[in-house]
């Protein structure tokens, strides 16, 4: 089977990492990875913040959290990196353009052996007085929305089966 194909369908997301950071090199190569997703008319709307520092990732995990209405979990499973994926709302495909780059990090990540999981609330994270200040603190200006939280690590459980595709999946004319 082609290399590509297997990746897809066998990426899994993992909710369950062991505390060990994933060397540079292969975070970067990730990241290079989304910088290459389609994007409508190659506007290229979205941007990625990578989030490799414990204190910045614990904070980021409480304020996911705390959307969620709980303090006392890690919405971030364990994992040591976080990659935000966040689009530029002027463009119309933003959406769509963002999902993209979470895909291509995602698959990236599976193809170097680093599990995953798309991880939500980075929309609301970013519409909160303290997420604006991580973005003004970055530099970044304008009228971005969080697409999501791209977490990635080292699975400290077993890899979980891929289930079998749903009936009336695909049709045909």
């Amino acid at each position: 089977m082609n290399e590509t194909i297997n990746n897809i369908k066998n990426r899994r997301s993992i909710r369950k990492y062991k505390n060990e950071m994933i060397p540079q090199k292969l975070v970067d190569e990730i990241l290079e990875a989304g910088t290459y997703a389609p994007s409508g008319m190659n506007r290229q709307p979205s941007i990625i913040i990578s989030v490799t520092n414990k204190e910045v990732r614990d904070k980021l995990s409480r304020l996911n959290a705390k959307i969620m209405g709980s303090v006392d979990i890690d919405p971030f499973y364990g994992a040591p990196v976080v990659l935000i994926v966040l689009a530029d709302k002027s463009c119309p495909t933003y959406i769509y353009d963002g999902s993209l780059v979470m895909s291509n990090l995602m698959l990236a990540a599976h193809s170097l052996n680093i599990d995953s999981c798309w991880i939500h609330r980075a929309k609301e994270m970013f519409e909160t007085e303290e997420g604006k200040e991580i973005l003004k603190s970055l530099g970044i200006e304008g009228e971005y929305e969080g697409i999501g939280n791209c977490i990635l690590g080292y699975r400290d459980c077993e890899e979980p089966k891929v289930p079998p595709r749903k009936e009336n999946y695909i049709y045909r004319m």
